[in-house]
């Protein structure tokens, strides 16, 4: 809604009210870019001197790494996030559509490209599992595409702050009928018979911190999103290229983003919001907040206690990660932007991970950005490699546990072809630093998405008992991953505009 059609609705006196969003990720961005395009006064608090939040970046020496999410699926919604502020995301963030999406790599030798176009898919498959296989994958295929057609607008960009957004007889029927709440990993065993194949399509769960066995099968969308949707990349910048395009856009818009100063408490009067306080003492008068940080932090002495949700009381949390970021001396031919080694072992890998334990035999995510010329000096490159583990709230304790994992990474990695990396600068980041960085429980995940965490059960976008507080980021619906985060933010951005019509 424009400016004009605000006044008009005699909004004025709630259009001039000043909105502050508690930090620049994803979510928060994404929130500012819409407001500030409607005409609010816009204030993007940020503890960091960049913006980004999980989509960060670091640099050590002449290598640049992107320290958060290295797969950029449905970029559409990211095209919205600039479209509402009349910017064409050609212009201020192009991207690439990688090829292959993915390179899955198999402990017999074998391996598998997830490639762009359903024929040269169903090829692949064909190649690597047979005929037979390969018209079951197409017929998986549709399956999964109906599960995401049905999901998308029902439930993952939609605001579920209310309990009546989950009841949707129609909906739920049709999600039954294709299988969605059945377990994930029985699901895509009803379609496919080759285990490869099988898990090509069910390791997506771990983004939403289970097990397929422990998932249910509507997180198959997820497969559909990586596999059929594709996976992109910027065309400069790497993948912190996003948020730095959303400030600028945000900036543009008409809203202020502060770098390096921290909200310590959001300030309520009779009305709901009334302000946010800085740790530099200053008091920000605001009518709306967004906060758009890890919110079990922000619920230990941010927020006010009305705004205290009874779905944060036991919050169960996702896997953790450690992540290797190498800076190469050479450039690696013939190697996929995105690389899954899987490991031998599938169930007791996840077994582990319930149980608090770091994996017996681990998959690892590969990412080689490249294309990302800037990241490297001429001739040399980035290597990132992510291998789940557990979270803090279930280890017995971290200390000494790092430096056994990495030697155990830098030998498996050289038995996968990627040559001695010992000696190559690298740096490392393992739940403790997570923690640091202001994780709760030291993963960069959340909590999971097992039913009672999910939609209207997941933390709700808004507080109910204070007007004008609302939530953005991955703790609230749709939850994890770049899409929903960006989503998280356009509810939110939606529900304060709903307050001028």
């Amino acid at each position: 809604m424009s400016i004009i059609g605000l006044r008009a609705c005699g909004g004025e006196e709630e259009l001039m009210s000043p909105i502050v969003v508690i930090g620049a990720g994803l979510g928060g961005l994404a929130a500012a870019v819409r407001l500030a395009a409607a005409g609010r006064e816009v204030t993007v608090v940020e503890a960091r001197e960049v913006p980004g939040g999980c989509c960060g970046t670091a640099s050590v020496g002449d290598y640049r790494f992107d320290t958060g999410p290295s797969v950029l699926t449905m970029p559409d919604v990211l095209a919205e996030v600039f479209a509402a502020a009349g910017e064409e995301m050609a212009d201020v963030l192009p991207l690439r559509r990688l090829d292959p999406y993915y390179r899955l790599r198999y402990h017999d030798g074998s391996h598998l490209d997830i490639v762009p176009g359903e024929e040269a898919m169903i090829e692949q498959v064909r190649r690597l599992c047979g005929g037979a296989e390969a018209d079951r994958y197409r017929r998986f295929r549709a399956t999964i595409g109906g599960l995401f057609a049905c999901e998308w607008p029902s439930f993952i960009d939609r605001d579920m702050t209310r309990l009546r957004s989950l009841v949707q007889p129609g909906v739920l029927a049709r999600l039954a009928a294709l299988g969605g709440f059945r377990r994930l990993d029985r699901l895509v065993r009803s379609h496919l018979t080759d285990a490869r194949l099988i898990k090509a399509h069910t390791f997506q769960s771990l983004y939403v911190g289970l097990s397929p066995q422990r998932a249910l099968g509507v997180y198959a969308v997820i497969a559909h999103m990586d596999t059929v949707g594709g996976v992109f990349f910027p065309r400069h910048g790497g993948m912190h290229a996003i948020p730095r395009a959303m400030a600028a856009v945000a900036e543009r818009a008409g809203a202020r983003i502060r770098y390096g100063v921290r909200a310590v408490e959001v300030e309520t009067g009779s009305h709901g919001v009334s302000a946010v306080r800085l740790d530099t003492g200053e008091r920000l008068a605001a009518r709306h907040a967004v906060v758009a940080c890890d919110l079990p932090r922000a619920h230990a002495g941010l927020l006010p206690a009305g705004a205290r949700d009874w779905r944060l009381r036991r919050p169960r949390y996702s896997p953790s990660c450690l992540v290797l970021h190498f800076g190469l001396d050479r450039r690696l031919a013939g190697q996929a932007h995105h690389t899954l080694h899987f490991g031998r072992g599938w169930s007791s890998t996840f077994s582990a991970l319930n149980a608090g334990r770091p994996q017996p035999d681990p998959s690892l995510l590969v990412t080689y950005p490249g294309s990302d010329a800037g990241a490297a000096p001429p001739g040399h490159a980035t290597l990132t490699v992510l291998e789940p583990t557990a979270n803090l709230s279930g280890a017995d304790g971290w200390d000494g546990l790092t430096s056994r994992l990495e030697e155990r990474l830098l030998g498996r990695l050289a038995g996968l072809g990627y040559g001695d990396l010992t000696s190559a600068l690298r740096l490392t980041v393992d739940p403790p630093a997570w923690a640091r960085l202001g994780h709760s429980a030291g993963t960069p995940f959340a909590m999971d998405h097992r039913f009672t965490q999910t939609a209207w059960f997941r933390p709700a976008g808004a507080a109910r008992r204070v007007p004008g507080l609302h939530f953005a980021g991955m703790y609230t619906a749709p939850g994890v991953g770049v899409p929903p985060v960006l989503i998280s933010g356009k509810l939110a951005a939606e529900r304060i505009l709903e307050t001028s019509r």
